[in-house]
Protein backbone atom coordinates (compact mmCIF):
# COMPACT_ATOMS: atom_id res chain seq x y z
CA UNK A 1 0.00 0.00 0.00
CA UNK A 2 1.34 3.23 -1.13
CA UNK A 3 0.55 6.74 0.63
CA UNK A 4 2.78 9.55 -0.58
CA UNK A 5 2.85 13.33 -0.84
CA UNK A 6 2.66 15.38 -4.19
CA UNK A 7 2.96 18.78 -4.73
CA UNK A 8 2.23 21.07 -7.61
CA UNK A 9 1.23 24.84 -8.55
CA UNK A 10 -1.81 24.08 -9.40
CA UNK A 11 -4.65 21.44 -8.35
CA UNK A 12 -4.82 20.28 -11.74
CA UNK A 13 -0.76 19.25 -11.80
CA UNK A 14 -1.47 17.70 -8.49
CA UNK A 15 -4.17 15.36 -10.15
CA UNK A 16 -2.16 14.62 -13.20
CA UNK A 17 0.52 12.97 -10.95
CA UNK A 18 -1.39 11.37 -8.84
CA UNK A 19 -2.93 9.79 -11.40
CA UNK A 20 0.34 9.20 -13.58
CA UNK A 21 1.79 7.14 -10.40
CA UNK A 22 -1.11 5.57 -8.19
CA UNK A 23 -4.12 5.42 -10.89
CA UNK A 24 -7.46 6.16 -11.04
CA UNK A 25 -7.82 4.39 -7.85
CA UNK A 26 -5.81 6.98 -5.71
CA UNK A 27 -7.80 8.42 -2.44
CA UNK A 28 -7.09 12.08 -1.36
CA UNK A 29 -6.34 11.72 2.14
CA UNK A 30 -5.00 15.42 2.77
CA UNK A 31 -4.82 18.69 0.66
CA UNK A 32 -3.65 22.15 1.78
CA UNK A 33 -2.56 25.11 0.23
CA UNK A 34 1.67 25.96 1.21
CA UNK A 35 3.82 28.76 0.44
CA UNK A 36 7.80 28.24 -0.24
CA UNK A 37 10.51 30.32 -0.85
CA UNK A 38 10.43 34.40 -0.87
CA UNK A 39 12.44 37.42 0.46
CA UNK A 40 11.88 38.87 3.83
CA UNK A 41 8.50 37.65 3.78
CA UNK A 42 7.91 38.52 0.28
CA UNK A 43 7.08 36.79 -3.39
CA UNK A 44 6.44 33.61 -1.66
CA UNK A 45 5.28 30.80 -3.78
CA UNK A 46 2.10 29.31 -3.33
CA UNK A 47 1.28 25.58 -3.85
CA UNK A 48 -0.98 22.60 -3.32
CA UNK A 49 0.17 19.69 -1.35
CA UNK A 50 -2.14 16.47 -1.63
CA UNK A 51 -1.22 13.49 0.61
CA UNK A 52 -2.74 10.58 -1.31
CA UNK A 53 -3.08 6.69 -1.22
CA UNK A 54 -4.33 3.80 -3.38
CA UNK A 55 -7.48 2.70 -2.34
CA UNK A 56 -7.39 -0.50 -0.27
CA UNK A 57 -10.31 -2.29 -2.43
CA UNK A 58 -10.38 -5.99 -2.03
CA UNK A 59 -12.01 -6.76 -5.42
CA UNK A 60 -10.02 -5.33 -7.30
CA UNK A 61 -6.97 -7.49 -6.22
CA UNK A 62 -6.16 -10.30 -8.69
CA UNK A 63 -7.19 -13.80 -7.09
CA UNK A 64 -4.98 -16.82 -7.49
CA UNK A 65 -7.11 -19.82 -9.33
CA UNK A 66 -7.54 -22.80 -6.52
CA UNK A 67 -5.48 -25.13 -8.56
CA UNK A 68 -2.56 -23.08 -8.52
CA UNK A 69 -2.68 -22.53 -4.54
CA UNK A 70 -2.90 -27.15 -4.39
CA UNK A 71 0.52 -26.93 -6.50
CA UNK A 72 2.24 -24.45 -4.27
CA UNK A 73 5.23 -26.16 -2.24
CA UNK A 74 5.08 -25.26 1.34
CA UNK A 75 8.09 -23.23 1.45
CA UNK A 76 5.82 -20.49 -1.13
CA UNK A 77 2.70 -20.62 0.90
CA UNK A 78 4.53 -19.55 4.01
CA UNK A 79 6.16 -16.50 1.94
CA UNK A 80 2.62 -15.67 0.25
CA UNK A 81 0.90 -16.37 4.05
CA UNK A 82 3.77 -13.50 5.68
CA UNK A 83 3.07 -11.13 2.53
CA UNK A 84 -0.89 -11.60 3.07
CA UNK A 85 0.02 -10.72 7.31
CA UNK A 86 2.06 -7.77 6.27
CA UNK A 87 -0.32 -6.73 3.54
CA UNK A 88 -3.14 -6.79 6.42
CA UNK A 89 -0.80 -4.51 8.90
CA UNK A 90 -0.70 -1.70 6.22
CA UNK A 91 -4.16 -1.90 5.60
CA UNK A 92 -4.69 -1.89 9.37
CA UNK A 93 -1.92 1.58 9.70
CA UNK A 94 -3.71 3.16 6.73
CA UNK A 95 -7.18 2.66 8.08
CA UNK A 96 -6.07 4.65 11.23
CA UNK A 97 -4.06 7.26 9.22
CA UNK A 98 -7.83 8.12 7.44
CA UNK A 99 -9.05 8.07 10.64
CA UNK A 100 -6.99 10.34 12.72
CA UNK A 101 -7.54 12.58 9.71
CA UNK A 102 -10.99 12.54 9.71
CA UNK A 103 -11.02 13.39 13.21
CA UNK A 104 -8.99 16.82 12.69
CA UNK A 105 -10.89 20.01 11.57
CA UNK A 106 -10.83 19.71 7.47
CA UNK A 107 -11.38 23.67 8.30
CA UNK A 108 -7.86 24.48 10.01
CA UNK A 109 -5.42 26.81 9.15
CA UNK A 110 -3.64 24.20 8.04
CA UNK A 111 -5.80 22.60 5.75
CA UNK A 112 -8.19 25.16 4.23
CA UNK A 113 -7.39 26.77 1.25
CA UNK A 114 -5.85 30.23 2.43
CA UNK A 115 -8.34 32.19 -0.90
CA UNK A 116 -11.20 31.41 0.85
CA UNK A 117 -10.09 32.66 4.39
CA UNK A 118 -11.07 36.47 4.05
CA UNK A 119 -15.32 36.32 4.28
CA UNK A 120 -14.63 33.65 6.68
CA UNK A 121 -12.55 35.55 8.43
CA UNK A 122 -15.19 38.53 8.49
CA UNK A 123 -17.48 36.59 9.86
CA UNK A 124 -15.62 35.52 12.46
CA UNK A 125 -14.82 39.07 13.09
CA UNK A 126 -18.86 40.13 13.23
CA UNK A 127 -19.33 36.85 15.76
CA UNK A 128 -22.12 35.30 13.06
CA UNK A 129 -22.91 32.17 14.84
CA UNK A 130 -20.46 28.92 14.10
CA UNK A 131 -22.80 26.59 12.78
CA UNK A 132 -23.84 29.68 9.77
CA UNK A 133 -19.83 30.02 9.62
CA UNK A 134 -19.34 26.39 9.38
CA UNK A 135 -21.81 26.09 7.20
CA UNK A 136 -20.13 28.69 4.37
CA UNK A 137 -16.91 27.04 5.10
CA UNK A 138 -18.26 23.97 3.45
CA UNK A 139 -19.81 25.91 0.40
CA UNK A 140 -17.10 27.20 -0.21
CA UNK A 141 -14.95 24.31 0.03
CA UNK A 142 -16.89 22.77 -2.08
CA UNK A 143 -16.81 25.15 -4.88
CA UNK A 144 -13.37 25.45 -4.41
CA UNK A 145 -13.05 21.74 -5.52
CA UNK A 146 -15.73 21.89 -8.38
CA UNK A 147 -12.90 24.94 -9.33
CA UNK A 148 -9.98 22.63 -8.76
CA UNK A 149 -8.20 25.01 -6.55
CA UNK A 150 -8.68 27.59 -9.54
CA UNK A 151 -10.22 30.50 -6.95
CA UNK A 152 -9.53 34.25 -6.67
CA UNK A 153 -10.22 35.92 -3.12
CA UNK A 154 -12.32 38.13 -5.16
CA UNK A 155 -14.62 35.29 -6.27
CA UNK A 156 -14.14 33.49 -2.65
CA UNK A 157 -15.85 36.95 -1.46
CA UNK A 158 -18.33 37.25 -4.27
CA UNK A 159 -19.39 33.43 -2.93
CA UNK A 160 -20.08 34.38 0.35
CA UNK A 161 -21.62 37.50 -0.32
CA UNK A 162 -24.28 35.43 -2.35
CA UNK A 163 -24.29 32.68 0.10
CA UNK A 164 -25.44 35.09 2.80
CA UNK A 165 -28.13 36.85 0.63
CA UNK A 166 -29.41 33.40 0.11
CA UNK A 167 -29.39 32.47 3.37
CA UNK A 168 -31.16 35.60 5.08
CA UNK A 169 -33.42 36.69 1.91
CA UNK A 170 -36.60 34.06 2.28
CA UNK A 171 -36.89 35.15 5.94
CA UNK A 172 -36.45 39.01 5.04
CA UNK A 173 -38.39 38.83 2.52
CA UNK A 174 -41.30 37.29 4.64
CA UNK A 175 -43.20 40.33 5.67
CA UNK A 176 -46.66 39.94 7.86
CA UNK A 177 -49.47 39.37 5.94
CA UNK A 178 -51.98 41.53 7.13
CA UNK A 179 -51.29 45.56 7.02
CA UNK A 180 -52.63 47.32 10.60
CA UNK A 181 -52.57 50.73 11.24
CA UNK A 182 -51.40 50.34 14.75
CA UNK A 183 -47.46 49.97 15.04
CA UNK A 184 -46.13 49.17 18.69
CA UNK A 185 -42.32 48.95 19.85
CA UNK A 186 -41.36 46.97 22.58
CA UNK A 187 -38.43 46.15 23.71
CA UNK A 188 -35.67 46.71 27.29
CA UNK A 189 -34.80 50.07 28.46
CA UNK A 190 -32.00 51.89 26.35
CA UNK A 191 -32.33 50.40 22.92
CA UNK A 192 -34.00 53.86 21.75
CA UNK A 193 -37.15 52.86 21.17
CA UNK A 194 -38.40 56.46 21.28
CA UNK A 195 -36.10 57.90 18.85
CA UNK A 196 -36.61 55.07 16.52
CA UNK A 197 -40.33 55.31 16.58
CA UNK A 198 -39.70 59.41 15.76
CA UNK A 199 -38.04 58.39 12.85
CA UNK A 200 -40.51 56.28 11.50
CA UNK A 201 -43.15 58.74 12.57
CA UNK A 202 -41.35 61.28 10.05
CA UNK A 203 -41.03 59.41 7.64
CA UNK A 204 -44.84 58.71 7.62
CA UNK A 205 -45.39 61.83 7.88
CA UNK A 206 -42.80 64.01 5.61
CA UNK A 207 -42.83 61.20 2.86
CA UNK A 208 -46.11 59.35 2.78
CA UNK A 209 -48.28 62.30 4.02
CA UNK A 210 -50.68 60.11 6.23
CA UNK A 211 -52.74 61.38 9.00
CA UNK A 212 -50.83 60.17 12.25
CA UNK A 213 -50.63 59.79 15.68
CA UNK A 214 -48.77 58.59 18.89
CA UNK A 215 -49.65 57.13 21.75
CA UNK A 216 -47.51 56.42 24.56
CA UNK A 217 -47.15 54.03 28.05
CA UNK A 218 -43.94 55.33 28.65
CA UNK A 219 -44.77 56.68 32.36
CA UNK A 220 -41.91 55.42 34.23
CA UNK A 221 -39.14 57.23 32.67
CA UNK A 222 -38.30 60.85 33.43
CA UNK A 223 -38.73 62.92 30.38
CA UNK A 224 -40.19 60.07 28.44
CA UNK A 225 -42.95 62.07 27.84
CA UNK A 226 -41.72 64.98 27.12
CA UNK A 227 -39.41 63.85 24.49
CA UNK A 228 -42.04 62.11 22.56
CA UNK A 229 -44.47 65.15 22.87
CA UNK A 230 -41.34 67.07 21.05
CA UNK A 231 -41.18 65.41 18.31
CA UNK A 232 -45.03 65.45 18.07
CA UNK A 233 -45.18 69.10 17.89
CA UNK A 234 -42.06 68.97 14.98
CA UNK A 235 -43.93 67.19 13.28
CA UNK A 236 -47.72 68.50 14.11
CA UNK A 237 -49.08 65.37 15.12
CA UNK A 238 -51.25 64.47 18.68
CA UNK A 239 -50.46 62.45 21.47
CA UNK A 240 -52.31 60.92 23.83
CA UNK A 241 -50.90 59.53 27.53
CA UNK A 242 -51.99 56.32 28.65
CA UNK A 243 -51.63 55.00 32.02
CA UNK A 244 -53.83 52.27 32.15
CA UNK A 245 -55.43 49.34 29.92
CA UNK A 246 -58.82 51.17 29.80
CA UNK A 247 -57.29 54.64 28.66
CA UNK A 248 -55.42 52.76 25.86
CA UNK A 249 -58.91 51.89 24.47
CA UNK A 250 -60.08 55.03 24.45
CA UNK A 251 -57.00 56.21 22.75
CA UNK A 252 -57.26 53.76 20.23
CA UNK A 253 -61.10 54.43 19.36
CA UNK A 254 -60.15 58.22 19.57
CA UNK A 255 -57.25 57.79 16.59
CA UNK A 256 -59.45 54.71 14.71
CA UNK A 257 -59.80 57.49 11.88
CA UNK A 258 -56.16 58.19 11.44
CA UNK A 259 -53.92 55.81 8.54
CA UNK A 260 -51.17 55.24 10.97
CA UNK A 261 -50.55 55.52 15.24
CA UNK A 262 -47.49 54.84 16.51
CA UNK A 263 -47.10 53.15 19.90
CA UNK A 264 -44.39 53.86 22.31
CA UNK A 265 -43.86 51.15 25.20
CA UNK A 266 -41.73 51.85 28.64
CA UNK A 267 -38.54 50.52 28.41
CA UNK A 268 -38.03 47.68 31.77
CA UNK A 269 -36.14 45.04 32.36
CA UNK A 270 -37.92 42.14 30.37
CA UNK A 271 -35.39 39.10 31.40
CA UNK A 272 -38.09 39.16 34.06
CA UNK A 273 -41.68 37.47 33.18
CA UNK A 274 -43.59 39.71 35.40
CA UNK A 275 -42.69 43.33 32.79
CA UNK A 276 -44.04 41.18 30.20
CA UNK A 277 -47.02 39.89 31.73
CA UNK A 278 -47.86 43.27 32.80
CA UNK A 279 -47.57 45.12 29.04
CA UNK A 280 -49.98 42.20 27.92
CA UNK A 281 -52.18 43.55 29.82
CA UNK A 282 -52.29 47.37 28.88
CA UNK A 283 -51.33 46.45 24.27
CA UNK A 284 -53.76 44.45 22.54
CA UNK A 285 -50.87 42.81 20.85
CA UNK A 286 -53.04 41.33 18.21
CA UNK A 287 -54.21 44.12 17.07
CA UNK A 288 -51.39 45.58 16.22
CA UNK A 289 -48.14 45.10 14.06
CA UNK A 290 -45.66 44.37 16.64
CA UNK A 291 -41.45 45.10 16.16
CA UNK A 292 -39.37 44.08 18.85
CA UNK A 293 -36.04 46.55 19.64
CA UNK A 294 -32.89 44.83 19.33
CA UNK A 295 -29.43 46.61 20.37
CA UNK A 296 -26.71 45.70 18.62
CA UNK A 297 -25.00 46.87 21.50
CA UNK A 298 -25.91 44.18 23.84
CA UNK A 299 -24.81 40.63 24.63
CA UNK A 300 -26.05 38.33 22.26
CA UNK A 301 -26.80 35.66 25.16
CA UNK A 302 -29.22 38.57 26.92
CA UNK A 303 -30.70 39.38 23.63
CA UNK A 304 -31.31 35.48 23.12
CA UNK A 305 -32.65 35.71 26.60
CA UNK A 306 -35.04 38.60 26.17
CA UNK A 307 -36.60 37.43 22.79
CA UNK A 308 -37.67 33.99 24.31
CA UNK A 309 -39.35 35.99 27.00
CA UNK A 310 -41.55 37.51 24.48
CA UNK A 311 -42.02 34.11 22.84
CA UNK A 312 -45.87 34.43 23.55
CA UNK A 313 -45.92 37.73 21.90
CA UNK A 314 -47.04 37.62 18.13
CA UNK A 315 -43.53 39.67 17.37
CA UNK A 316 -43.87 40.52 13.69
CA UNK A 317 -40.15 41.67 12.93
CA UNK A 318 -37.12 43.36 14.49
CA UNK A 319 -35.89 46.59 14.59
CA UNK A 320 -31.98 46.79 15.19
CA UNK A 321 -30.52 49.68 16.54
CA UNK A 322 -26.96 51.08 17.50
CA UNK A 323 -25.43 49.60 14.29
CA UNK A 324 -22.76 52.74 14.21
CA UNK A 325 -22.02 51.89 18.04
CA UNK A 326 -20.43 48.36 17.59
CA UNK A 327 -17.88 46.47 14.77
CA UNK A 328 -19.58 42.78 15.43
CA UNK A 329 -23.48 43.09 13.93
CA UNK A 330 -23.34 39.71 13.66
CA UNK A 331 -26.26 39.08 15.88
CA UNK A 332 -28.46 40.03 13.09
CA UNK A 333 -28.09 37.19 10.93
CA UNK A 334 -28.33 35.21 14.22
CA UNK A 335 -31.31 36.79 15.46
CA UNK A 336 -33.07 36.79 12.04
CA UNK A 337 -32.03 32.91 11.20
CA UNK A 338 -33.08 31.67 14.85
CA UNK A 339 -36.25 33.25 15.14
CA UNK A 340 -37.17 33.00 11.09
CA UNK A 341 -38.37 36.97 11.72
CA UNK A 342 -36.49 40.01 9.38
CA UNK A 343 -35.39 42.90 10.31
CA UNK A 344 -37.91 45.49 9.70
CA UNK A 345 -35.43 48.45 10.37
CA UNK A 346 -31.70 48.96 10.87
CA UNK A 347 -30.86 52.54 12.71
CA UNK A 348 -27.55 54.05 12.31
CA UNK A 349 -27.49 57.37 14.73
CA UNK A 350 -29.30 59.49 16.47
CA UNK A 351 -30.31 62.52 13.60
CA UNK A 352 -34.15 62.05 12.89
CA UNK A 353 -35.15 60.96 10.58
CA UNK A 354 -32.02 60.18 8.52
CA UNK A 355 -30.58 57.85 9.98
CA UNK A 356 -33.08 54.78 9.94
CA UNK A 357 -32.30 52.14 6.82
CA UNK A 358 -35.64 49.80 5.91
CA UNK A 359 -32.73 47.05 4.56
CA UNK A 360 -32.98 44.28 1.86
CA UNK A 361 -31.12 40.82 2.35
CA UNK A 362 -28.19 42.51 0.04
CA UNK A 363 -27.36 44.95 1.96
CA UNK A 364 -27.80 43.35 4.88
CA UNK A 365 -24.96 40.83 3.43
CA UNK A 366 -23.38 43.85 2.85
CA UNK A 367 -23.18 45.06 6.37
CA UNK A 368 -21.76 41.70 7.59
CA UNK A 369 -19.27 41.02 4.54
CA UNK A 370 -18.37 44.31 3.44
CA UNK A 371 -17.02 47.75 4.93
CA UNK A 372 -20.02 49.80 4.39
CA UNK A 373 -22.89 51.20 6.73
Amino acid sequence: MKVKKYTAATMPEVMKQIRAELGEQAVLLQTKTVYTGGFFGLFKKKSIEVVAAIDPNPHTAPHLKKSAVFNEHPLQLKKEKHNGEALTKELNELKEIVKQISKADPFSSDTYPEELRRPIIKLQKQEVAEEFVSELKQQLLDKWKEEKGQVSEALADEWSREWLIEKIKPIQDKQPAISKKFINIVGPTGVGKTTTLAKMAAGSVLEQKFKTAFITTDTYRIGAIEQLKTYADLLKVPVEIVYQPVEMKRAIEKFKEYEIVYIDTAGRNYLEKPFIEELKTMIPFDRMKNYLVVSLTAKEPDIHAMIQQFSDVPIDQFIFTKVDETTSRGAIVNVMCRYGKGAAFLTNGQNVPDDLIQPNAKEIADIILGDHL
